[in-house]
């Protein structure tokens, strides 16, 4: 699909990541991540903040305990991450720009879904909190009998609840891992940030800078507040 079939497209419903998506929460998990790692007496690798984006935070911890050479503190790292992450998006739970604005909209007249790799509790504490919780009429997180991103489970099921076909959805995503779990389940994808060169780049059937760039607002004007 190219980005001007996809600005001409109208979707059935639209499914949402949740972290840096609607969230300001990818801050927060570098902090926890940075935080982490200090409290066990760790350098973070470097490039490990782009490495870790989007994935799962079980795995993370897994990840931060093999690329600083201590397999034996995964389990440690992980609940320390958790720990940390969850007291930051406590103390100051913020909305990406331009992102309740668009859920409020699209909320009227289609089915919305958030597919997250993030606990429960805590996608819809920080949903609950930002007044966006009752926008959405599902919410599918990993671990709930769904692989975590880039598995394709979490978009399946939820395009699945909302009652349309995969291809009839659109996901807004702003990690590559997420872009990848929507795109092998079948949806259409809204990428958030620059297009990265190469192969990533086709990740996405339309990149846009933010849910404020003028393109997108055209389109949800057209094809979905009408």
């Amino acid at each position: 699909m190219t980005a001007q079939y996809i600005l001409d497209w109208s979707p059935s419903a639209i499914v949402f990541d949740c972290d840096g998506t609607l969230m300001d929460t990818e801050r927060h998990w570098q902090e926890a991540r940075s935080i982490t790692f200090r409290s066990f007496g760790l350098k973070p690798p470097a490039g490990f903040a782009e490495r870790a984006k989007g994935v799962h935070y079980a795995e993370c911890g897994i990840l931060m305990a093999e690329e600083t050479g201590k397999p034996d503190l995964a389990d440690d790292l992980t609940d320390a991450l958790l720990g940390n992450f969850t007291a930051l998006v406590h103390e100051e739970p913020v909305t990406m720009p331009g992102a309740a604005a668009l859920v409020r909209l699209a909320a009227e007249h289609l089915p919305l879904a958030v597919a997250s790799n993030c606990p429960r509790t805590m996608v819809e504490s920080c949903l609950d909190r930002a007044g966006l919780l009752s926008y959405f009429g599902h919410v599918v997180v990993a671990g709930e009998n769904a692989r975590p991103k880039p598995q394709p489970d979490v978009y399946r099921i939820a395009a699945e609840l909302c009652g349309v076909p995969p291809h009839e959805a659109l996901a807004v995503e702003d990690s590559l891992t997420g872009m990848d779990s929507a795109r092998r389940a079948g949806l259409r994808v809204l990428g958030l940030g620059e297009s990265p060169a190469g192969p990533e780049g086709q990740l996405a059937d339309l990149w846009v800078e933010s849910l404020t760039a003028p393109e997108l607002l055209t389109w949800t004007d057209r094809h979905i507040g009408t």
